[in-house]
């Protein structure tokens, strides 16, 4: 399935010839074909990929960022069409992206952060250093010098898949404490975590949380399984993901292994957390891996593939087909949390909005029913009117807040900051 860009231009003209974007070699890069026909040139080899881009007003440039030689950051480059020369904007250890060229046709806005300064509006002319366009800049009391800087890690191959993870390590480390540990999982699931303060609203308040866990000591494991983007069409594409089989659970359970094996963690006190297919992630952990996850937080999951198809909608089309072949069905609850709800030992805080349109408020209902017949110790917190990505601020402190204390109080921490 293609992977379209993340922006308005996924087609440029360029005096003769028409620029677009492609996975023929299995990582969404930019070809171009004569307009008179003829064969596409592929104009950004790598092992990489290409994700917002900006035209100039006459076609002559793109602007784009990407993950080229820094897999789990974004940086910008400059292709000029005529001749397919490539030309890198920014470097190092922040986080550039969604540029746009702006009326010069050679200045570029873009959003800017790195490990400890959130994203925020940059420019970058040419010949000058890139220059910080914040109105009010952060709070005074914002503790930017506090937060940690992530590991980026590549976990071993599991399945024939070596996912790949954001390690958030505990600022005052001493030698010889274990620690509780959390594996945290996107949504999408075509997502990436990076190295630093994310772009997108949801993600950055992920990042945020995170960085609080590993404040109050707790290590951080940000899991990039396969179905994500950002390594290339045979990592997002796997086989049998999701509804098809759950592969993606294996690079969670690369993650568990990973973490028991580390002399500062206590394998007895892992967690997990998510939210949307993180959540359901979450629920698919605790459900199957009791033995390895001590408790979870589960927000707006997916708990049951088959119901999810009947339930939701988007559109006013069903998100899958009614009349898919019972084994297609059986293999969708196999993949699910509820048909391995027999094994589910570990607490679980649900959470979710009750105007839910993504996923249907009933999953988490189903969910309940479940867990009170099979004696799993739960909890909820609903939002009243509240949709899938939370709308106001005080629904996501609610959220952070229940999270932060149920996984103290799981995971036998100190209450205190």
């Amino acid at each position: 399935m293609f992977h379209a860009l993340s922006s308005d231009v996924q087609l440029v003209w360029s005096g003769t010839q028409l620029v677009f974007p492609a996975e023929n070699d299995g990582w969404l890069h930019f070809y171009s074909v004569p307009a008179s026909g003829g064969e596409a040139r592929l104009l950004t080899p790598g092992r990489f990929e290409i994700e917002y881009a900006a035209a100039s007003a006459d076609g002559s440039s793109i602007v784009y960022s990407a993950n080229a030689e820094d897999i789990d950051r974004r940086h910008l480059w400059r292709l000029r069409t005529a001749d397919g020369t490539l030309e890198q904007l920014t470097r190092g250890t922040g986080i550039e992206t969604q540029p746009a060229v702006l009326g010069d046709g050679v200045s570029i806005a873009f959003l800017r952060a790195d490990a400890r300064i959130p994203a925020h509006a940059a420019l970058l002319e040419p010949g000058k250093a890139p220059v910080d366009l914040m109105a009010e800049g952060l709070p005074a009391d914002f503790p930017a010098a506090a937060l940690v800087v992530p590991e980026s890690i590549e976990l071993p191959k599991r399945a024939g898949i070596a996912s790949h993870a954001e390690l958030f390590v505990p600022p005052s480390v001493t030698p010889g404490e274990r620690h509780p540990a959390v594996v945290f999982m996107h949504g999408g699931p075509i997502r990436q975590m990076l190295a630093g303060w994310h772009y997108m609203d949801y993600y950055s308040n992920a990042y945020a949380f995170n960085q609080y866990l590993a404040s109050r000591g707790y290590l951080v494991l940000a899991l990039n399984y396969r179905a994500g983007i950002g390594y290339g069409l045979d990592f997002r594409e796997a086989n049998g993901i999701g509804a098809a089989g759950a592969s993606e659970y294996n690079d969670l359970l690369a993650a568990a292994d990973y973490l028991r094996e580390r002399a500062d963690v206590d394998p007895a006190r892992i967690g997990l957390w998510g939210g949307s297919y993180g959540g359901y992630m979450t629920a698919l952990g605790l459900a199957r891996n009791s033995d390895l996850f001590k408790a979870g937080v589960d927000l707006h999951g997916v708990h049951d593939w088959h119901h999810w198809t009947l339930a939701t909608e988007r559109d006013n089309v069903p998100l899958y087909g009614l009349d898919a072949p019972a084994a297609v069905i059986a293999t969708a609850l196999a993949a699910s949390p509820i048909s391995s709800i027999a094994t589910w030992r570990s607490p679980v805080l649900l959470i979710q909005g009750d105007d839910d349109h993504n996923v249907a408020f009933s999953e988490s209902v189903r969910l309940v029913e479940a867990l009170r017949h099979q004696g799993v110790d739960y909890s909820e917190l609903v939002l009243p009117d509240e949709i899938h990505g939370f709308l106001r601020h005080a629904s996501w402190l609610r959220a952070y807040a229940a999270t932060a204390a149920f996984l103290d109080g799981k995971l036998a921490r100190d209450a205190s900051p």
